[in-house]
């Protein structure tokens, strides 16, 4: 099994930064692209930044120049960097991780979910 844990959120006032992490750990062979998602209230869940086993990162238009996506690959660890934080930012941030299970088996597995308010 592979388990995901979410740690970093909180509030912060509108202009401030924060930074989420995600760890993956159990029984697998490789970690493919890593993610984060979020899911405002009332709203369905939106894709915010990806980071592929090479490096490549990529960012939804509303966070890009914003928010910055990075990996530790020996801790299998994603992070998020969050800066310039607008009240749209409000969400229930989750990190998804596509992992090789084993040798002929992939499967992605989703975080617990942070919440991250951004208010004054």
């Amino acid at each position: 099994q592979v388990q995901l844990v979410e740690s970093g959120g909180g509030l912060v006032q509108p202009g401030g930064s924060l930074r989420l992490s995600c760890a993956a750990s159990g029984n697998f062979v490789r970690v493919n692209t890593m993610s984060w998602y979020r899911q405002a209230p009332g709203k369905q869940r939106e894709w915010v930044a990806a980071i592929t086993r090479g490096g490549s990162t990529n960012y939804a238009d509303s966070v890009q120049g914003r928010f910055t996506i990075s990996r530790e690959s020996a801790k299998n660890t994603v992070s998020l960097q969050m800066n310039s934080l607008k009240p749209d930012d409000t969400a229930v941030y989750y990190c998804n991780v596509d992992v090789q299970r084993t040798y002929t088996s992939r499967s992605e597995y989703w975080g617990q979910g942070t919440q991250v308010t951004v208010s004054s």
